[in-house]
Parts: structure tokens; C-alpha cells; sequence
């Protein structure tokens, strides 16, 4: 392609134009952006502003967006959950090629359909898994697939959600309810899901889960808690305090994640508003949230290796961490820390500094902008699919998976068998 990619966006928000529309602005011989959707209409004016957009190319929905001719060569949606399918499905009809949000879509046929709908119209669609495009999780698996530990035989991987990030997205934010959103361990974790899949190089047997929403309930609201922290008799001494985390933490840090997806643009005076009147100044013990705060999650390979994978939500600090045990070694991960520590047995450990490996952490430890460029010049056709490529058909996996681990929770963790 002689000319730079157009690209139509569907979602203004923290991931369509904070993270993906910024990286795009950076290759500007490589793809511009044409037209964006979104319905609050003081995301899409600052859409506009950001890349230059006529009015006439902004559009009130997806939905309207989608009901227009083709617009461009790639679509980005980045709507919330529920509204992945019916949009992936119409752009896919329209002849877009996706970079899709995960996860896909709520239920297994969902995702599917829509993986036939791509392979029968010949469509490129990359599913936002960042984390197999992280420096951190590349780095593991060319240790897995050198032999170093020999063959994986169990793994253990903990999702370290943190206190204050789980009463943010899952309590009082976009993810807190499964009928607006997506049950926990697929809109969360079937990033996990299939960057474990990925690391061994191997399908999934079976699946048992065990998991519950235990604390941020009614029941569990302490004695003078109000259902507004900025009417809360307890707010000092609470951890989950709107106020402090939001208000606070924007002055002391400068940061705008997540003061911008609490209000846009954020500014003292907004947050405060914000605060005062919209969700994410409640109460998180009197919210309408009902997804899991913690979560269990065995699986069994086709080959009889065993994976151990916990999410939850009672961490002071968020990140992932993943033991590796092998039959010649074992790898212990940090993601936060950027260290891998390789134990070969009988022989001295080595730390590996992966900060030393890359020079850009950014965003999902540098995933996000991977990700993007390498789906960008996909499209253009001046690369072939990638063994880090997350198209559609890698992906179904991770979603069936967790799909599964949901069924079995629900079901008092029955062992769940997958084709």
C-alpha cells in the first residue's frame, strides 16, 4: 500500500482515543485516521480536536457510523463489551478489517460467528490481547520453547487485580455488571487465558473454577458507611474512599488514568462533580455491581501439564506474576518488577532485567503500541501474520476457556470438557 491506511474509530474513550488514536498520530505515513463514533458528545469533540476530523466525520454511534458505506480500510471498536458482536458483525459485512476489543463477544457462539464471518470475507481481525506483544511475556516464552526448563509440566499465574482497581473498573466502573459487560473471567482475564495457552503452545482439556463475589456487597458495608463518599461518616479511614483515590491522587501525581475516565478532560472541579452526582462516587458496598471479586481457575492440557490461575481483587499492588515449573528448570515472573528469574535445576538461578531488553514500557509494558503497528502494517500488507498476531482464530480459544471456567463457578466447580 502506497498510501497511508484509513482508519475509523468506534469509541472515544480511555483505549479508542487515549491509547489507540495516539499511537496512530505517530505514524502518520503509515495510517490516518478518518472518521470516530461515540455517544457522549464531549468525547467525540475531543476526538475531533485530536486528529483533525471534520464535524461531518463524526458520528453520534457506532451504530450510525456503521449504517454509512465503507469509511475506511480498518475499524477500531472500542465500545463497551455488550456491543462488540452486533458491531464487529456489521463492520465485517462491510468489508472492514478489525482491531477488536476484547473480549469478543459474551458467549461462545458470538465469537464464533464472527470468526466465520471474518475467514468467509477474507478480513484481517486482531483481537486486543496486548499482553502477547509485551517484551515481559516474548522474553518467557523464548525461554519455554529454548528447553531451558525442559518440558512444562504446571504453571501458576496470579492476576494481582488490586484493591483500588477492582472498586474502580469492576465495583463502581464500566465492568462492575455482568448484563452490561461480560462475566469477570472473560472480560478480565481471557487476556490470561490465552497468554498461557500461547507460552506452552498447548490446547485446554478440561476446566474446574471456584470463585464468588464475597465482599463488596450491602451485607458487608461497615457500621456508619453512607452510600456517597462525599457523605460518608466512615470516608477517612476507608480504603475504597472515591475522594482521596480520585481527587487526591490527581494532585499528587498529575496522572489522568483513571481521573479521565471518571471525568473527562478531568480538572478539580469536574472530579468533584463527578464525584458528587455519577457513579463513581458511590459507595462500593452500594454499588450494582454482581462480577466476581476473586476467582480460581484450573486447567488440565492436552498433554496432562496443569495450570493454577488466580485473580483477585485483595491485593495492595496490581500486577501478574507466573510461576514456570519444567522438567529441567523452572521460571519465576514479575511483570511489575520486568524480572524473570531462570532456576535451572542444579545450577545457579539468573535474573533477567527485562527494562534492559526495550526501551518503551508504556501502556501494558509497550504492548499496546506494539500491537498497533504490527496489525497496522498487517494490513497494509507489508507483513505476514505474526506467531504474536492475536487474529480472531488464536483467540476463540482463550474465550471458550474462559467461558468454561464461568460455567464451572457457576455450577459448584464441575469439571467442564472442552472439544
Amino acid at each position: 500500500m502506497n498510501r497511508p491506511l484509513t482508519v475509523a474509530v468506534a469509541g472515544c474513550g480511555s483505549r479508542g482515543q487515549d491509547t489507540y488514536t495516539k499511537i496512530l498520530l505517530e505514524m502518520p505515513e503509515k495510517a490516518k485516521i478518518v472518521a470516530a463514533a461515540d455517544i457522549n458528545p464531549e468525547k467525540l469533540e475531543g476526538m475531533r480536536k485530536l486528529t483533525g476530523i471534520p464535524e461531518s466525520a463524526c458520528y453520534a454511534s457506532a451504530e450510525e457510523m456503521l449504517a454509512q458505506p465503507r469509511l475506511a480500510d480498518l475499524m477500531l471498536i472500542c465500545t463497551p463489551d455488550r456491543c462488540h458482536y452486533s458491531q464487529a458483525k456489521a463492520a465485517l459485512l462491510l468489508d472492514y478489517d478489525l482491531l477488536l476489543e476484547k473480549p469478543i463477544a459474551p458467549t461462545a457462539d458470538q465469537c464464533s460467528e464472527l470468526r466465520d464471518i471474518a475467514n468467509e470475507r477474507g478480513r484481517k481481525v486482531a483481537v486486543c490481547h496486548v499482553l502477547r506483544y509485551t517484551v515481559f511475556y516474548q522474553k518467557i516464552r523464548e525461554l519455554i520453547a529454548s528447553g531451558i526448563i525442559g518440558d512444562v509440566m504446571n504453571m501458576q499465574a496470579i492476576e494481582q487485580v488490586c484493591y483500588w482497581h477492582q472498586a474502580h473498573s469492576f465495583v463502581r466502573g464500566n465492568w462492575r455488571n455482568e448484563g452490561l459487560s461480560s462475566c469477570m473471567i472473560l472480560q478480565k482475564c481471557c487476556h490470561d487465558m490465552d497468554i498461557l495457552l500461547w507460552l506452552c503452545g498447548k490446547h485446554c482439556k478440561r476446566v474446574s473454577s471456584f470463585g464468588s463475589l464475597s465482599h463488596f456487597r450491602e451485607d458487608r458495608a461497615p457500621e456508619g458507611s453512607g452510600t456517597r463518599c462525599m457523605d460518608c461518616g466512615i470516608a477517612e479511614t476507608c480504603p475504597y474512599n472515591a475522594v482521596r483515590f480520585y481527587l487526591d491522587e490527581f494532585h499528587r501525581t498529575g496522572d489522568e488514568w483513571p481521573q479521565n475516565v471518571v471525568a473527562f478532560e478531568p480538572t478539580e472541579e469536574k472530579l468533584l462533580a463527578a464525584l458528587k452526582d455519577g457513579p463513581y462516587g458511590r459507595c462500593v458496598y452500594h454499588c450494582d455491581n454482581d462480577v466476581v471479586d476473586h476467582q480460581v481457575v484450573n486447567l488440565e492440557l492436552e498433554d496432562g501439564a496443569t495450570v493454577n490461575f488466580t485473580m483477585t481483587a485483595f491485593t495492595a499492588h496490581g500486577g501478574r506474576t507466573l510461576r514456570v515449573g519444567g522438567t529441567m528448570g523452572e521460571l519465576y515472573c514479575d511483570m511489575k518488577a520486568n524480572t524473570i528469574r531462570v532456576m535451572p535445576y542444579g545450577k545457579e538461578d539468573e535474573v533477567i532485567d527485562v527494562r534492559k531488553l526495550a526501551s518503551d514500557f508504556s501502556g501494558h509494558g509497550g504492548g499496546d503500541a506494539r500491537m498497533v503497528r504490527e496489525f497496522v502494517d498487517l494490513v497494509r500488507g507489508e507483513t505476514g501474520i505474526s506467531s504474536t498476531m492475536t487474529s480472531i482464530d488464536r483467540s476463540v480459544e482463550s474465550h471458550l476457556v474462559a467461558l468454561a471456567a464461568e460455567e464451572s463457578r457457576l455450577h459448584g466447580g464441575e469439571m467442564i470438557e472442552l472439544a
